[in-house]
């Protein structure tokens, strides 16, 4: 014997630290208006940034420095058109992306 037992306690409102997710933005479609929240597991540098259907980067929402754990960022779309869009997470080793519909 000998072998040590860990014991661990996980509360369902609290992240495991090692999470890495991006979800679908909230409304969807959303005029014009939207929320994205991401959950990253460790300090990193953290960029969203914004895709049209083609592909074309047409948006930074955020490209700095993200302590580990739950965050939002807010979208508005009103200088957008119509349409399908992509967002594109990356921090540190991760990186996620999701669609998105903006009606007017």
């Amino acid at each position: 014997g000998g072998g040590k037992i860990l014991v661990t306690s996980v509360e369902n409102n609290s992240e495991p630290v090692s999470s890495f997710r991006l979800e679908q933005n909230y409304p969807n479609p959303f005029i014009p208006k939207t929320v994205i929240r991401y959950t990253i597991p460790e300090r990193n540098q953290t960029s969203i940034k914004i895709y049209d259907i083609l592909g074309r980067e047409i948006l930074t929402l955020i490209n700095e420095v993200k302590n580990g754990g739950s965050h939002s960022v807010n979208l508005n779309g009103i200088n957008l058109a119509s349409g399908i869009y992509f967002y594109r997470i990356e921090s540190g080793k991760y990186s996620s992306v999701r669609k998105m519909t903006l009606m007017k």
